[in-house]
Parts: C-alpha cells; sequence; structure tokens
C-alpha cells in the first residue's frame, strides 16, 4: 500500500498497519525512509513559525532555517534511534519477545503517521503563533503519537519474528 494509505489505515487501527509493515520482512531502510521522512516533514513544519519569529524579532531566517535543518535533519534521526532501542530494552524487560528492529519500526511508523499533525502545529505556531490553539494542537499530537507508538510497539513485542 502508498504510504500515504498507511497514514489513513493508522488512524483507525495502528496496530494492524504495523503488523502489516512487520509482516513485509526486516527493511532497515525501510525503517530509515520513515524516520528520515517524518524528520524533513518536522523541519518544514517549523518554516512558519521561524518565518514569524525572524520577522518580530528582526533576525536573519536563513540562520534560524540552517539551525532547524540541522537539528531536525542531522541530529534528530540519532536520537530516534538511540529511543527506539530504550524502549526496545524497556519491552524487553517487560517480557517482551519482538526485535530491535520492531522497536525502531513501530516508533518510526508513529512518528511518520502523525506528521499530519506536526504539520497542523506548525501552521498554528506560524499564523496564530503561541496560546492555547498552539498547546491544544501540540497536546492532541502527542497523545495521538503515544497512541499509535504504544498500540505498534505492543504489536512487534508479541512474538519474535
Amino acid at each position: 500500500m502508498p504510504v500515504t494509505t498507511d497514514i489513513v489505515a493508522t488512524y483507525r487501527g495502528p496496530g494492524r498497519v504495523v503488523r502489516r509493515l512487520l509482516d513485509m520482512g526486516p527493511r532497515e531502510d525501510r525503517a530509515l525512509a520513515f524516520v528520515m521522512a517524518f524528520c524533513v516533514v518536522g523541519f518544514i513544519a517549523q518554516l512558519p513559525s521561524l518565518a514569524r519569529r525572524a520577522h518580530l524579532e528582526g533576525t536573519d531566517l536563513n540562520m534560524l532555517m540552517g539551525g532547524a535543518l540541522l537539528g531536525s535533519v542531522f541530529i534528530l534521526p540519532m536520537l530516534f534511534y538511540g529511543l527506539a532501542w530504550v524502549s526496545h530494552l524497556v519491552a524487553r524487560t517487560f517480557g517482551g519477545k519482538g526485535t530491535s528492529y520492531g522497536a525502531r519500526l513501530a516508533l518510526f511508523w508513529a512518528l511518520l503517521a502523525s506528521a499530519p499533525l506536526v504539520l497542523l502545529n506548525g501552521l498554528v505556531a506560524g499564523f496564530i503563533g503561541p496560546g492555547p490553539a498552539q498547546s491544544l494542537i501540540g497536546l492532541l499530537w502527542v497523545a495521538i503519537f503515544v497512541w499509535f507508538w504504544f498500540s505498534g510497539l505492543r504489536q512487534t513485542q508479541r512474538a519474535s519474528e
């Protein structure tokens, strides 16, 4: 299935989508593509807010974008790999039988599937600015992301692959 169709299906049943991705076999290139796609989308989501900040503070937009690009696309994926490894260790401690690849897939897919809300949060941050609307959208994103992640992680830890 196309990634966009899988993203929509994740909002109806995140565990089923992760199970289908696992059944396709362990492919590290797929997991890396998921996390990199999310990081690029996350960078794009920051642009309206950065433009607002540059305008209001009178700073150089290119400098802000350079820092955001470095953090989002080059540093953040390594942090996500570390977080996936820690989640795998925690799952194993509680009796999980899955692999480290499964933990990575669950985290990276949860990030990518929740990316539309990250884009919405970026638009709200750029056009409305800090306030209750941005807080509400950010809280909604976190809740959806955690739901996707834990549902996927539960699927990956059920049986060894």
